[in-house]
C-alpha cells in the first residue's frame, strides 16, 4: 500500500525529471557510490550495508524516486519528491508519516565531498537504505513527529532563509566567490540574532548529531550511520580519523552543542544503540509545549510569529497569529489573543461558521477558573442555568483572574457532553478598565477552558484554514538539453561501460580529447582508468592518464579526489582525508 501524502505537505512535493540529468551527473553519483561500497562496508552500520541492496538503490546511475518509493513501501515508507531545502517542520513531518522526502538535485561536481544543499546523493543514498532497520525507523519517525510540532522563533525562520539562500549560491556553477563569501556572511549575521534555544533548534541539533552525522557502539572504534556521513564520500572517511573528537551521546550535550553546515565536523558524538536514541528523545518530546501547554506553549507560539493553534483542556482549538498574552501576578496566562485571520475548531476539524472568514480581525479567550474555582468546561446544561448561563437569556461571569464577560447568550456548543463554546450577543469583555471586547464589536464566542494543553505550529485544520491546498500540477518532462562536448565525452564512456567491452579505437579517441581539451578533468580520466583496468590492464594508456592524475595531484583540491578514486579502482584499502 502506497504512502498517501498528507494535504498539508503537498504543496511542498515536485517533480524528479529524469532525462534532465546529464552524463556528469550520473558519475558524480557514480563516484561517491562506489566510494561508499568500497569504504563503508566494515566501517558503516550493518543496517546500512544490508540496506544499500534492498532499497534497490543502483551504484552506477541517479535512482528515480518513482522506484525507490516501490522498495520502501515494502517496509511501511514510501518516498516523495520535494523542491530543494523546505522548512524544518515539514521535513520532519514527513519523516513523522513514514515519508522520506528527497531532494532531487545532485551536487556539482566541485563540491564533490560535501555541500550544504540537500540532494539526492543526501537523500536517497544516505537516508534511504538504513530505514530498513526496524529500530532505527522507529527512531526516525519519532524524532520526525517531535519535529513537526516543535516551535521555532522569528529569527530562526530568517537563518532557514538564509541557509536556503546560501545552498543554492553554493550549488549554482555561476556563482562567484564574493558571492558565496557573502552568502555565508548573511548567514552569520542572521545566527548572531537568534537567542536561546527554541524547541526547532533543540530538536535541529538532536537531529543533526544523530540522523545526520550520528556514530554508533563502541567510543574507540564507532561505526557510522548518519546520512550525512554515508552520503559525503571527505565526511565518511574524516569522521573516523584522529582529526575529529569523539563524544559519548547524551541528548543534553547534543543540545548544547551548535553545529556549522558549512564545513567538515570537528566532533561527533557515539550513541550506544537505536534504543539509547528512542529512549532519549522520547524523554525529551516529554518537555515540549506540544505535550506539555500551559503560558510557556503560548509564548512559544507568539516567538514564532508564525500561524499555530492551541488546545484548551475542553478540547476546543484556536488557531491564528499568536500576538499578545495578559498574564497573573505569578505569570500565568489569563487572556490570549491572535491577529488576523483565525479559526476555531475541534480534535483537527475547524467548526462550522467559526473559520477565518468569521474570524478574520483576530480571537481573544480568557484562560481559567470562574470565581470559586468552577470550571466552566465541566458544566452541564442544568449547572450552567444555576450559574445564570441559558440559552437567548443574559449572563455575566467573572473569572478568578478578574476577567468579566457579560451578554446574551445566543448558543452553548458540547462535544461530546463537554461545553467548548458560548457564543454571546451585545457581549463585553473586560478587565478592570480594560476593554477587552466591546458589544459593538459583533458576536462574542468565549473559547472555553481552564487550561491550555498543548500547542503547535500549524493550523489545527490545515486544509479548511488554509482553503484548498496547493498541490503541484502535473509538469510535462524536461528533455535533457543538447549536450556540451564535455558531456559528450562522459556519455561515450558510459557507453562504453554499459557494452561491457574495451573499444580500443573509441578510447583513444576519447583519451586522447580528454588530455588536449580537458586535462583537469579529474573524474573523467578516472572513468576511463576503471574500464582499462577492468578490460584492458596492459594498456599503455593507462600510463598517459596515471601520469596525468599524478600531475592533478599535485594540487591540493585534487590530491583527496583523486587518491580515493584510484584506491577504489585498484582495490586498495588506503584512506584519505
Amino acid at each position: 500500500m502506497k504512502k498517501s501524502i498528507p494535504l498539508h505537505l503537498r504543496h511542498f512535493t515536485a517533480q524528479q525529471h529524469y532525462n534532465a540529468y546529464s552524463p556528469i551527473d550520473h558519475a558524480v553519483w557514480r563516484y561517491v557510490m562506489r566510494q561508499n561500497h568500497h569504504f563503508l562496508e566494515d566501517i558503516a552500520h550493518d543496517a546500512f550495508t544490508s540496506g544499500l541492496k534492498s532499497s534497490g538503490i543502483s551504484i552506477d546511475s541517479i535512482p528515480r524516486v518513482s522506484e525507490m518509493n516501490d522498495h520502501l513501501d515494502k517496509i511501511g515508507w514510501g518516498a516523495v519528491i520535494v523542491d530543494g531545502l523546505i522548512p524544518g517542520t515539514a521535513f520532519f513531518d514527513f519523516q513523522a508519516h513514514g515519508i522520506l522526502p528527497i531532494a532531487t538535485d545532485i551536487r556539482q561536481k566541485t563540491n564533490i565531498e560535501y555541500t550544504p544543499a540537500p540532494d539526492i546523493l543526501h537523500e536517497a543514498a544516505g537516508h534511504a537504505p538504513i530505514l530498513f532497520d526496524e529500530t532505527y525507523s522507529e527512531f526516525v519517525k519519532l524524532i520526525g513527529n517531535i519535529g513537526a510540532n516543535a516551535f521555532a522563533t522569528k529569527e530562526e525562520h530568517e537563518v532557514f532563509e538564509a541557509i536556503r539562500h546560501l545552498s543554492i549560491v553554493m550549488e549554482s556553477p555561476a556563482s562567484t566567490e564574493e558571492e558565496i563569501e557573502a552568502a555565508k556572511q548573511r548567514l552569520k549575521e542572521k545566527q548572531h540574532l537568534v537567542k536561546g534555544l527554541s524547541e526547532a533548534e533543540q530538536i535541529s541539533r538532536i537531529f543533526w548529531w544523530t540522523v545526520e552525522f550520528g556514530l554508533i557502539g563502541d567510543l574507540q572504534k564507532p561505526k557510522i550511520f548518519g546520512a550525512g556521513l554515508l552520503s559525503s564520500v571527505g565526511e565518511s572517511k574524516h569522521s573516523l580519523s584522529d582529526q575529529v573528537k569523539k563524544r559519548l551521546f547524551t541528548i543534553e550535550d547534543a543540545i548544547n552543542t551548535s553545529y556549522d553546515v558549512t564545513s567538515m565536523q570537528t566532533q561527533l558524538f557515539v550513541c550506544e544503540s537505536f534504543e539509547q536514541l528512542i529512549e532519549e528523545v522520547t524523554r525529551f518530546g516529554e518537555s515540549m509545549a506540544f505535550r506539555q501547554g500551559g503560558t510557556v506553549a503560548i509564548e512559544k507560539a507568539i516567538a514564532s510569529s508564525k500561524v499555530a493553534h492551541i488546545e484548551f483542556n475542553s478540547g476546543i482549538q484556536i488557531t491564528g497569529l499568536f500576538t499578545d498574552i495578559m498574564k497573573d501576578a505569578e505569570g500565568e496566562a489569563i487572556y490570549v489573543k491572535t491577529s488576523g485571520p483565525s479559526a476555531l475548531s475541534i480534535q483537527n476539524e475547524q467548526i462550522n461558521h467559526h473559520g477565518p472568514d468569521i474570524h478574520n480581525d483576530g480571537f481573544g479567550a480568557p484562560i481559567g477558573k470562574l470565581a470559586g474555582g468552577i470550571k466552566l468546561e465541566n458544566q452541564s446544561e442544568q449547572s450552567l442555568k444555576k450559574l445564570g448561563i441559558e440559552i437567548n437569556k443574559m449572563m455575566q461571569i467573572t473569572f478568578e483572574s478578574g476577567v468579566e464577560i457579560s451578554g446574551h447568550v445566543k448558543n452553548l456548543l458540547f462535544n461530546h457532553d463537554t461545553l467548548v463554546l458560548i457564543s454571546l450577543e451585545e457581549c463585553l469583555v473586560k478587565k478592570r478598565e480594560e476593554i477587552l471586547f466591546h458589544p459593538t464589536w459583533g458576536t462574542y464566542d468565549l473559547a472555553v477552558g481552564s487550561q491550555i494543553v498543548s500547542a503547535r505550529p500549524i493550523a489545527a485544520d490545515y486544509a479548511a484554514y488554509h482553503g484548498e491546498s496547493v498541490i503541484n500540477e502535473e509538469e510535462s518532462p524536461k528533455e535533457g538539453t543538447t549536450l556540451t562536448p564535455l558531456e559528450e565525452l562522459y556519455a561515450e564512456v558510459r557507453q562504453i561501460r554499459d557494452t561491457n567491452f574495451s573499444q580500443d579505437v573509441l578510447l583513444h579517441s576519447v583519451i586522447g580529447k580528454i588530455l588536449d581539451e580537458f586535462p583537469e578533468e579529474w573524474l573523467l580520466q578516472l572513468e576511463v582508468l576503471e574500464l582499462l583496468e577492468k578490460h584492458d590492464k596492459e594498456s599503455p594508456l593507462k600510463k598517459l592518464l596515471l601520469d596525468q592524475l599524478e600531475k592533478l595531484s599535485r594540487e591540493e583540491r585534487y590530491v583527496r579526489l583523486i587518491q580515493n578514486g584510484l584506491d577504489v579502482i585498484f582495490g586498495r584499502r588506503h584512506v584519505t582525508v
